[in-house]
């Protein structure tokens, strides 16, 4: 019998589990660095045009044919300087963070690899490039985490311990997570703000979902200055954080993407938000692979 991803429309309903926190913590927050630059498409990579997905250009390749030089130039920005200022901001403050790494794209940068095995950040795979699964074959999609997880054992120091692709996943992608092994978790889910176990084929398999609305994607729609996207992801922090004060705690994911939020004007809300949520009692600000570990100890597959 082929596997075949299920939907469930109900969840945990009106009274999902107490997480836990370590701490008490009412709300576990998760900051994510996409680390994308370098394993784009790109014509020197075998495709047909440059990528401008989440750049200030964002959008079709405006009829460019050949290689467009500003669209490379806006992805090596994320790699030459947005990640280093980021990398700054969280480590001024000793805070941690999770690296969504595109294997390729961190082969091609080994200084900002060996300063993210340094700071002890987590690194979840995005893939061995930032490209669609969804169109990949199944050998390929294969393929493509083997050498995903070969590279980052290189680049970063260890496996990684969860798996994310770009723009979702395929039919195949998680079941071809859990045949490879050695993952934690998967986050190709948006649909729930705690983790949640599933079935794959046998195999008791956690998903930690991510969010593409606290999300620096908001800067290519309609956010257009640091405080208007501040002020939205702290919203949605205080939320869920006066839930957690009722007895609802649940777990935020922060998207953030080195070529967008690590320009200047933008890492300041970036700034604001790391020292307004830090400010607060009862935060638990973590990797996502605490995250994991933390639900398969407390609330372990049944």
């Amino acid at each position: 019998m082929v596997w075949q991803v299920k939907r469930d429309l109900i969840g945990y309903g009106a009274n999902p589990p107490d997480p836990q926190w370590p701490k008490d913590a009412k709300i576990a927050v998760n900051f994510v660095m996409n680390y994308e630059e370098g394993s784009e498409p790109s014509i020197m990579d075998g495709e047909t045009q440059s990528e401008l997905g989440l750049t200030e250009a964002n959008g079709p390749g405006h009829g460019i044919k050949g290689r467009d030089l500003a669209a490379e130039s806006m992805f090596e920005y994320g790699s030459r300087v947005g990640f280093w200022r980021l990398h700054r901001l969280f480590e001024e403050r000793g805070l941690p963070m999770t690296v969504f790494g595109c294997a390729l794209a961190l082969e091609r940068n080994p200084e900002a690899a060996a300063a993210i095995r340094a700071a002890g950040y987590d690194v979840c795979s995005h893939g061995w490039r930032w490209i669609k699964h969804s169109e990949l074959t199944e050998a390929e999609e294969r393929e493509h985490i083997r050498r995903a997880v070969e590279s980052l054992e290189k680049t970063v120091g260890h496996r990684p311990d969860g798996w994310y692709c770009r723009y979702g996943p395929s039919l195949n992608t998680r079941r071809l997570v859990v045949e490879e092994g050695g993952f934690l978790y998967d986050s190709d889910y948006y649909g729930d703000e705690l983790p949640i176990w599933t079935e794959v084929e046998g195999k008791k398999h956690l998903i930690v979902p991510y969010s593409l609305t606290n999300n620096d994607g908001k800067f290519t729609g309609w956010t257009g200055n640091a405080d208007l996207w501040f002020s939205f992801i702290r919203d949605g922090f205080d939320m869920l954080y006066e839930e957690g004060l009722k007895g609802r705690p649940k777990m935020m994911s922060i998207g953030m993407h080195m070529r967008l939020v690590g320009h200047p004007a933008r890492a300041m809300g970036v700034k604001r938000l790391l020292d307004y949520i830090g400010g607060k009692p009862g935060v638990w600000i973590t990797r996502r692979t605490d995250i994991a570990k933390h639900w398969m100890a407390v609330h372990p597959a049944k």
